[in-house]
């Protein structure tokens, strides 16, 4: 019961946070703004339109979007909410779970050059290029509440967080970590400052610009698992913050929430970045989760440096 109530909650977290975002973002720019449920009915419409491939498009392109949406589902089998346990675990699931997101880019970046658009291919070189560099902060990230759990699986990792007490400058660190995990979601997700979700019409688009030509069934399939792959992240993120903090699946998903609320606050006050400033924006979350990782190696090591 424990697996199915997380997949629910994972769910409508992913169905809730582009909500979320909208609302808050009307907010601060002192708006009415769109329904919170707009983006579902934009959903439908596009589960109603027809879908137009290219005479140079391959079943590369065709089987893309059912091998993204599959990647990021199979993910989330493996997030546990709070105290509860996901559906599926076993030793070593931190890796098999970064490596899935990785699969739902490459399944993207491939689609985008079996095109033979070079505007497509623009942007799935960025792509590559930034997952490549962001991927070393999220294992760090797992690494470093595996090494202070004592634990490889997400299933075991997160109820021994919660489970041992903290000193001050533990929780910090975990709580900065949460912070990488909210920097590496904007990466991941093609959220600002790396990118914006919103434009369409820009050479300097990264995921927006590699399904342009999309459309129908499809392009509902890769929107629905992109809502999904940034609540798997932001589960990542509450999970470690409820640990600090505790209150079980309860704090996860007000967590969720405060993530969701984050994210569209950035958006707000913070225009994309420059293409030649995404690279250094990147390296210093790296930068950043690997200080962390090592300060929670000499505190785990009792070590003092003098």
């Amino acid at each position: 019961m424990s697996g199915a109530a997380c997949i629910a909650i994972l769910l409508a977290a992913g169905i809730a946070m582009p909500g979320v975002i909208n609302r808050v973002r009307a907010w601060f720019a002192g708006r009415r703004g769109v329904p919170f449920f707009q983006h579902l009915f934009n959903l439908r419409a596009m589960l109603r339109k027809g879908v137009v491939t290219g005479h140079t498009s391959t079943l590369i392109f065709r089987a893309a979007p059912s091998v993204y949406l599959a990647a990021v589902l199979t993910a989330m089998l493996f997030i546990p909410v709070g105290g509860l346990r996901p559906l599926l675990s076993f030793s070593g699931d931190v890796v098999l779970f970064a490596y899935l997101l990785a699969l739902s880019r490459i399944a993207l970046i491939l689609a985008a050059l079996d095109t033979g658009s070079s505007f497509e291919g623009m942007g799935a070189s960025r792509e590559a290029l930034y997952g490549a560099m962001v991927e070393p902060a999220l294992f760090i990230v797992a690494g470093t509440v595996a090494l202070v759990s004592g634990y490889t699986s997400f299933a075991s990792i997160f109820p021994a967080l919660a489970a041992r007490g903290f000193t001050v400058e533990m929780s910090i660190v975990l709580l900065l970590l949460v912070y990488v995990m909210v920097k590496v979601l904007t990466v991941e997700c093609g959220r600002i400052p790396v990118d914006d979700p919103r434009t369409h019409l820009e050479l300097t688009m990264i995921h927006e610009v590699m399904v342009l030509d999309y459309s129908g069934v499809d392009l509902a399939m890769i929107t629905a698992a992109g809502w999904l792959k940034m609540s798997v992240l932001a589960a990542v993120a509450a999970n470690i913050a409820a640990a600090v903090t505790g209150g079980g699946a309860v704090a996860a998903v007000l967590w969720i929430v405060v993530v969701a609320a984050v994210i569209a606050t950035v958006e707000s006050f913070i225009a994309r970045n420059k293409l030649s400033r995404n690279t250094t924006y990147i390296l210093t979350i790296v930068a950043i989760a690997f200080v962390l990782f090592l300060v929670a190696f000499l505190l785990e090591s009792d070590i003092t440096v003098s």
